[in-house]
């Protein structure tokens, strides 16, 4: 290992005992479930705002939002606006309620949000349900992160896959075993931080590198492919349309994720809410502004030829010294950490709380809920190791699935309707079945369909996705404004 290696160690070695520290604080805070998976709702604005941030952006923005618009050039801008949307929805629209609720009825998890009012068999029910699909998606969310963690420790110290899936995932479970939802929330805090530095220094420094605005646009003009500096990608019409609703998805799936749910349950008061917006949609107007210049401007210095995932290395490697980029690897990881850790919480509470596992062991509940954690991240980075993806395509496939299992009943319980059991259990099932049905029907090529089968193909392979991310919104919505109580 030579020198400049030894100075990035250092950094991330010296990062990760402040992370392990403050798990270590948390575990004398964790005496309940109510303290190991919402923090007893106590969480600050900062600590909300920046953990929110960390968690729904992750690697995918540093490392596969940033790959995309390498990728595909000003037509990737389309998917921002949706993210942004998704922020206000969930912290505006959703906030009040999720956070009056908990209080109010003592929710744990936010499948308790979902399944109040219901008879407690069908609460039983419909949590084990929400737990197999939470199990499902977060097990290929996670995996995507261990992923990007590996592909930060193979660029920088040349280790193989398997030593640097196991290493990142050693870090997060530690200190996610020992803190639960307050370290957890702290160390995404800390990590959020770091991230939106480093997301602003990279693209300036790029920005200067490719000569300013001015000479991105000269060297983008002269080789980048027809339709790169096209706001519409060269596409039009209906085309355009499912592309544009299609990545706007991306914002509307936020509105189910327990990961992001359980944040604003948690959050101590509404003023603590309304600030902890204000710093959460901060923080990503500045990420998904620094990400995007440096899609362009990596583009521009590195040509078209390089992996776009591998983007944010490369140019941390050509622009920065030593010690900054050890920094640039350490927002990384924290984007891996910030999101794993809080999908490991996520589970491990789908798990231990809505399967009701912790029931039979009163008085080791806390215990239990850490002993799933690592199972789980186990299972994970099995997964890792075994069935290789990009990082972008793993993360918007979980996301999208949970987003339509959950989202549409959260909406229409936070518009103050009451849906039957049968109804919330249809449109769940609805909403996954619908997204993995045109996620896999999107996969098989167009000549080995026929019929009313390849008109749903073209659908399931338009670009941006609509299919997979818009449409099975729709009957789930149908079938829980038809089977609510008036």
């Amino acid at each position: 290992m030579n020198g400049d290696n030894l100075i990035v160690l250092a950094t991330l070695v010296a990062y990760k005992l402040v992370l392990v520290g403050v798990g270590v604080w948390a575990s004398r805070r964790n005496r309940t479930e109510g303290d190991f998976f919402l923090a007893s709702q106590g969480l600050g604005a900062w600590v909300a705002g920046l953990s929110y941030a960390a968690s729904t952006s992750s690697a995918w923005v540093l490392l596969g939002f940033s790959g995309f618009v390498y990728a595909n050039g000003l037509s990737a801008l389309w998917m921002v606006p949706g993210i942004w949307g998704g922020y206000v929805a969930v912290w505006l629209f959703f906030g009040r309620r999720l956070r009056a609720e908990t209080a109010e009825r003592g929710h744990v998890t936010p499948t308790d949000f979902l399944t109040a009012g219901l008879a407690d068999r069908s609460r039983a029910l419909i949590g084990i349900l929400a737990s197999v699909f939470i199990l499902f998606c977060f097990i290929f969310y996670i995996a995507a992160q261990f992923g990007a963690a590996a592909a930060a420790f193979e660029t920088q110290f040349g280790l193989g896959i398997t030593e640097s899936v196991l290493i990142g995932a050693a870090i997060v479970l530690l200190y996610s075993l020992l803190g639960g939802f307050w370290a957890v929330s702290v160390t995404d805090m800390l990590q959020g931080a770091l991230m939106a530095a480093v997301a602003v220094a990279l693209p300036v420094t790029a920005l200067i590198a490719a000569g300013g605005f001015g000479g991105i646009a000269d060297a983008l003009s002269a080789t980048a492919p027809e339709g790169y500096l096209d706001i519409t990608g060269g596409q039009a019409g209906f085309v355009l349309i499912g592309f544009v609703l299609g990545v706007w998805g991306v914002g509307v799936n936020a509105m189910g994720q327990p990961q992001l749910i359980s944040r604003l349950m948690a959050v101590k008061d509404e003023g603590a809410r309304m600030r902890g917006f204000t710093i959460a949609i901060v923080w990503a107007i500045a990420v998904f502004t620094g990400m995007t210049i440096l899609g362009l401007a990596g583009r521009a210095i590195v040509g078209g030829a390089a992996d776009g995932e591998a983007l944010f290395y490369t140019l941390a490697d050509q622009l920065l010294p030593p010690v900054l980029a050890g920094l640039v690897i350490a927002a990384v990881l924290s984007a891996v950490m910030s999101t794993v850790d809080s999908i490991l919480l996520s589970a491990s509470a789908a798990v231990s709380h809505d399967m009701r596992l912790s029931r039979r062991f009163a008085g080791k509940e806390v215990l239990v809920s850490r002993i799933v954690m690592a199972v789980i991240a186990a299972v994970a980075v099995w997964m890792t190791l075994s069935l290789p993806a990009t990082i972008f395509a793993r993360v918007l496939f979980a996301w999208s699935a949970l987003g339509a299992a959950f989202g549409p009943i959260i909406v229409v319980r936070v518009l103050g309707l009451e849906p039957k059991a049968w109804a919330i259990g249809t449109a769940m099932c609805l909403g996954f079945g619908l997204t993995v049905f045109f996620n896999a029907l999107g996969a098989i090529g167009a000549d080995s369909l026929s019929g009313v089968m390849a008109v749903l193909g073209d659908w399931a392979r338009a670009p941006g996705d609509p299919a997979e991310r818009i449409l099975p919104w729709l009957p789930a919505l149908a079938v829980l404004w038809w089977g609510s109580r008036r």
